[in-house]
């Protein structure tokens, strides 16, 4: 039996999958597979834009904070 199922994005999804791809760029263009060795880890945008699209992808855009 065949399962098809069809993965569906929102725009959330989408936010973080193309904030993934502008850091993956990035780390290999500055030969580093992780941006925790960069010089620029706490200042870096991109890094920031992308931990920002995955809080968003978890909670829909429903705001609050980081509570756990």
């Amino acid at each position: 039996m065949e399962n098809n199922k069809e993965i569906v994005f929102d725009e959330w999804d989408l936010k973080l999958e193309n904030a993934l791809k502008e850091l993956k760029k990035c780390q290999e263009s500055n030969n580093l597979n992780s941006c925790v060795p960069c010089s620029k880890f706490f200042e870096c945008e991109l890094r920031k834009k992308y931990v920002l699209a995955v809080y968003e992808s978890m909670n829909k855009g429903s705001g609050g904070g980081f509570e756990f």
